[in-house]
């Protein structure tokens, strides 16, 4: 028999960044299902909105929040939110990202800087502001969305984009680290590194090299609008209470057929 107590999230409060839609979507109505109120955060504040009134009609709270999540103020806005509706922060998803395809050696480097500020250093400050939260209740949960881009080259055939890749190793790297450091405080930090899922963000990538992607993909197909539902749920869940600095890879097999 499984204690459905491992996979409650009753009387929690979450965060996701870019929440609004596609993997962060997922997330947040997992989340909510779990019993967890959740702030849901982007710089699309309309779609927030949308998301939370649907997460309402589960029994939770939910707000919504303008964010951009280069912006530190706008980050510690976020976190003062949050406090002020719920009191505490027990869950942190930072999943808000961007891309930009170009060849590596004409990436543009004002692309490179914005890449870099919303994968990567909006992960650090935002895991910052909330994981002092975190170490004061000692107690929390950081989950950071990496990918399967971040754990080696990439064909430029199938995706060329540099800056994409380089934030999500270093977004691994980060994990791994923050982990360590914060631990002590019974604070897990781990991350998803995910496949390819049709969103907003992968409709370019998988209009030219969908094929090439399945036929690299073992299960044969794209993630679906709740593959990332239940690594989310275990991460930030009791049931992962033993697991600090693990990249939970999520992708139909595809790094496992890496020869």
């Amino acid at each position: 028999m499984i204690n459905e107590d491992l996979f409650s999230l009753k009387g929690q409060t979450a965060i996701v960044t870019g929440g609004g839609r596609g993997l962060g979507k997922q997330i947040a109505e997992a989340f909510a299902d779990a019993g967890a109120n959740v702030v849901v955060c982007s710089r699309n504040v309309e779609v927030c909105h949308e998301l939370c009134e649907s997460l309402k009609q589960k029994g939770v709270q939910s707000l919504a929040v303008q964010c951009d999540v280069s912006n530190e103020d706008d980050i510690q806005r976020v976190v003062d939110a949050a406090m002020e509706e719920f009191g505490r922060i027990d869950i942190l998803v930072n999943n808000s990202g961007t891309s930009w395809g170009a060849p590596a050696l004409e990436m543009p480097v004002d692309k490179w800087d914005k890449v870099m500020d919303i994968n990567l250093k909006g992960v650090f400050l935002f895991s910052q502001k909330a994981g002092r939260i975190m170490k004061e209740q000692r107690s929390g949960k950081i989950i950071n969305i990496a990918s399967i881009a971040g754990m080696g080259g990439q064909d430029p055939l199938v995706m060329d984009a540099i800056g994409y890749s380089v934030s999500k190793g270093a977004v691994i790297t980060l994990t791994k680290d923050l982990a360590v450091k914060l631990a002590p405080y019974h604070v897990h930090v781990n991350a998803i590194a995910p496949g390819f899922f049709p969103t907003k963000m992968t409709k370019a990538i998988l209009g030219y090299s969908g094929q090439k992607i399945l036929e690299r993909t073992p299960a044969g197909r794209f993630g679906s609008d709740s593959d990332i539902k239940g690594p989310a749920l275990f991460l930030a869940s009791a049931a992962s209470d033993y697991v600090y600095g693990h990249v939970l890879v999520v992708d139909g097999g595809t790094t496992a057929g890496v020869q």
